[in-house]
């Protein structure tokens, strides 16, 4: 019978060691390269707590594994402030009021927050953010270029926003994940989102995709381009990143138009890329759309969420999915 020596055994054990240390190296390095490209801020370890806490939705629900997808989710989320430069009174808002044209991933760093605690954050975390973010809605008010009133929180343009957004990121996800959601789950993931858009102050939110779509087009006659939108793609379309971040960058940025209804493009004045090009776009951000899922496996928001629903005997999460 084969006994291994002492040497190669401690030779087994210092190639492991090598092997998961080298693991830990890239998974931190593609952390921080997550971190610097999207201006993402706070501390996955706040979404430990409390123990047991399932927030809004809970590990089964559509929005959970949606929302885990970090390629889907940034594409999504580029798609729709495209969407949004769109309607004249939404884009003046954040125009007028925040620093996005110069801090645009610090603008970008803090939807992704408000979204990762509405979505994984207990209930008390998810609630404060809402609240916080209608107290800031409530002085935000001005006036458009030709004279015409605007405040943030008329529920008709919260309800544009919430559907720009909704829409964007389930699109994203069907498009971009290895795990598409059937057409009764993709439901269920409006339905869930229609949560978060009305204690935001929307109305009459739609319970389907369908719906979804249908309202969001529904907003056409009050859509326009002008400099406002057009200076807004281009900051899109030169979204600020590190040279190493740049190939990614403009893959997602490529997508996030190929994600835009064709109404929006032809108002845009832009041409749907081929068939060729969008599977060529597909297929590189589904390879790098698993590598970060591997790097964020243990350590990103989604897996913290889902360790907090584990820690409380009892309570069955459903198995992880891709995502930060």
């Amino acid at each position: 019978m084969f006994t291994p020596s002492p040497i190669l055994s401690t030779l087994n054990a210092w190639a492991w060691q090598t092997q998961a240390r080298l693991a830990g190296q890239i998974k931190k390095q593609l952390g921080e390269r997550v971190r610097s490209m999207t201006g993402a801020t706070g501390d996955a370890r706040d979404f430990l707590l409390p123990a047991g806490d399932p927030g809004l939705f809970g590990p089964d629900s559509a929005a959970w594994q949606v929302h885990a997808d970090f390629v889907a989710m940034m594409t999504g989320g580029l798609s729709s402030l495209i969407l949004q430069a769109l309607h004249p009174r939404a884009l003046a808002a954040v125009w007028d009021h925040s620093s996005f044209r110069t801090q645009l991933q610090a603008r970008l760093g803090r939807t992704a927050l408000f979204v990762a605690t509405t979505t994984y954050g207990g209930t008390e975390a998810a609630l404060h953010a809402i609240e916080r973010v209608n107290r800031i809605h409530a002085h935000i008010r001005g006036t458009l270029p030709d004279g015409s009133p605007y405040t943030a929180n008329e529920p008709d343009l919260i309800r544009w926003v919430h559907l720009g957004e909704t829409t964007s990121f389930l699109r994203a996800y069907q498009d971009l994940s290895l795990q598409p959601l059937s057409a009764a789950r993709q439901d269920r993931y409006v339905a869930e989102m229609a949560q978060v858009g009305q204690r935001l102050g929307a109305h009459d939110l739609p319970m389907t995709r369908h719906q979804a779509l249908t309202q969001l087009q529904a907003f056409r006659p009050e859509l326009r381009v002008d400099e406002r939108t057009r200076e807004t793609i281009h900051l899109v379309e030169n979204y600020p990143c590190e040279p190493l971040d740049r190939p990614l960058v403009s893959l997602i940025v490529r997508a996030a138009f190929q994600m835009l209804p064709d109404w929006a493009l032809d108002m845009l004045e832009r041409p749907r890329s081929c068939a060729l090009e969008q599977a060529a776009v597909r297929a590189a951000l589904q390879g790098m759309g698993a590598s970060l899922a591997w790097a964020f496996a243990d350590t990103g928001v989604a897996a913290r969420a889902r360790q907090r629903m584990r820690s409380v005997q009892g309570v069955t999460a459903a198995e992880p999915s891709p995502g930060t």
